[in-house]
């Protein structure tokens, strides 16, 4: 595992910190909740956009250490069902934010081979802004490089439910009988399918709760709160929760003789 403090690693610089991890326990999947954007542009005396749009080089950020550390799978929750409860400027603002974003960073997805898909009930989206996550969506379909999911009007409860709609379809038109129904069947009608859980949930701005983001998905997720708001969460951010995921000692329901060859080992196997 990752030596050394959290203080001590402060002291390192960015590529110290990038050469001390450990490439074979890096997680497979990174989830993360963008919060703080608002309180951002607040404590600058800015509008609310501005923080909206700073976060967006947070992103871009995040897709090039992911890139960098061969890590697959990068899913962000950019825009809950929720988040319609906003004020109508603030909700049309966004959208245009996203359409702008699509729009000048579909080259760079497709030069850096990343894979863009969106989740959630994306027909929620104006008709333009959708139109622009299914042109990206296109372009890239071919790309697994890494796995850019963006989360849109979305929510975890809904994603379940649509999921059981789907199934419960299945079953009254004769594909499933109910007793194939497990975690796995189930798990292939959620719009993640196809991805790893993610084995790291990072949340930005001091807020320590999941906020309806991928509720069958996180079931074993390590979580890491940072009081740092999202527009300041850039690269040696991203690598000091990189440290602190490294710490840790995933056991998956095991006890540590199970999880270990040998049960004082320091450095023991990491699950999958």
């Amino acid at each position: 595992m990752t030596k050394g403090t959290s203080a001590e690693l402060e002291h390192l610089t960015d590529g110290e910190l990038q050469s001390l991890l450990i490439p074979d326990l890096l997680p497979r999947h990174i989830a993360i909740i963008m919060d703080g954007n608002g309180r951002w542009a607040a404590q600058r005396g800015l509008p609310r956009m501005a923080g909206h749009t700073e976060g967006i080089t947070s992103v871009r950020e995040m897709i090039t250490l992911c890139r960098d550390l061969s890590i697959r799978a990068l899913t962000i929750y950019a825009f809950s069902q929720e988040n319609w409860k906003r004020p109508v400027a603030e909700t049309n603002a966004l959208m245009m934010l996203l359409e702008h974003y699509l729009q000048i960073e579909m080259e760079a997805l497709i030069e850096k081979e990343t894979r863009f898909r969106a989740i959630g009930r994306v027909s929620t989206l104006p008709e333009s802004a959708l139109a622009w996550v299914r042109k990206v969506e296109g372009a890239t379909a071919h790309f697994d490089k890494l796995n850019l999911t963006v989360a849109l009007s979305y929510g975890g409860r809904s994603e379940i439910i649509d999921a059981v709609r789907r199934l419960a379809q299945n079953v009254k038109d004769g594909v499933v009988t109910p007793d194939r129904i497990d975690e796995d069947l189930l798990e292939g009608y959620l719009s993640t399918h196809g991805l790893p859980d993610p084995d790291l949930l990072i949340r930005t701005s001091g807020e320590t709760r999941i906020s309806n983001f991928l509720l069958w998905q996180l079931a074993y997720t390590e979580m890491y709160f940072t009081p740092t708001l999202w527009p300041d969460f850039r690269r040696r951010e991203a690598l000091l929760a990189l440290h602190d995921y490294q710490r840790r000692e995933r056991r998956f329901g095991q006890t540590r003789d199970q999880l270990y060859d040998h049960p004082d080992e320091k450095v023991g196997k990491r699950s999958a």
